[in-house]
């Protein structure tokens, strides 16, 4: 596969960004993208016709999309909270960003350490758009962000140095963003080529779609999701599929859960069954 040269962006530097909510030159709109779905099952508006749509007929087989999303992003503020708090991490690296929200990682890291540094890493277009938006940083820290296909661990490696000091611990977050790698292109190995580059007391976040929660419904609105997809289509797995990317970490307790089952606090929305998702976050020893 060829990818498309990474492009970092930083605090400092802005040139040749689109205006917020304007259309990417080249963008074929007419095809639902996951970040753009995502966005959209979020309550979003930087998404078209083609998203909303691949969007409801994901909803409409499997109603636990719009929950769960909701519960994928509780998820990030709690373990980035844990991560920039007790565990004393100021470094993170979050691939498959998505579009600007509320809660992306450095607004909840640098909430708890001001001088945390992010980089951010995705490779679609709008994305790219709002990347001012994820670099509103705090003046004693830091965030970038790098277009790039998360395939390409090299390129976003040797550009996050730019930003991230390697010799210290770094968090790595890849939520719900393996599931859109094929078994063909390994995202166990792009998972363990990223871990093998940061040091002992790093971390890895995950959240992955799963197979084997309900699995009838995720079944069908998978394949409906994919019939409106571009070529990144999502593939779902099972628990014992995503727990290998913890292959010689040690996981933070409640361990890989379900969305709802990790570290709840007593005001969350009760679910009458798990999400269809997994998540965890472990440490490197």
């Amino acid at each position: 596969m060829a990818w498309r040269r990474a492009a970092v962006v930083t605090a400092e530097w802005f040139p040749g960004l689109p205006a917020a909510h304007a259309e990417p030159v080249g963008v074929d709109t007419s095809v639902a993208h996951p970040a753009r779905v995502y966005d959209y099952w979020l309550g979003g508006k930087d998404n078209f016709p083609a998203d909303r749509a691949a969007g409801d007929a994901a909803v409409e087989a499997n109603p636990d999309i719009l929950p769960g999303v909701r519960a994928n992003r509780r998820f990030l503020a709690r373990a980035v909270h844990y991560l920039a708090g007790e565990a004393g991490i100021r470094q993170f690296l979050d691939l498959g960003t998505g579009l600007p929200s509320a809660s992306n990682t450095h607004k909840v890291a640098q909430a708890e350490a001001s001088d945390t540094r992010i980089v951010y890493v995705d490779n679609d277009p709008i994305v790219h758009a709002h990347a001012r938006a994820l670099l509103t940083s705090t003046e004693e820290g830091a965030t970038a962000y790098i277009d790039a296909d998360i395939r390409d661990t090299e390129v976003i490696l040797r550009e996050a140095a730019r930003a991230l000091d390697f010799s210290k611990p770094v968090a790595i977050m890849t939520l719900m963003v393996l599931q859109y790698i094929p078994d063909t292109d390994d995202p166990h190995g792009i998972v363990a080529r990223l871990l093998a580059a940061v040091p002992s007391g790093s971390y890895l976040v995950l959240s992955d779609t799963a197979s084997d929660i309900n699995p009838s419904a995720t079944a069908v609105s998978a394949a409906r999701l994919n019939q409106r997809l571009g070529p990144a289509k999502q593939t779902r797995r099972t628990r014992s599929e995503i727990e290998r990317y913890f292959t010689g970490l040690d996981l933070i307790e409640p361990g890989l859960v379900p969305l709802n089952r990790w570290r709840p606090e007593p005001d969350d929305p009760r679910f009458p069954r798990d999400v269809p998702t997994y998540c965890g976050v472990g440490r490197k020893p």
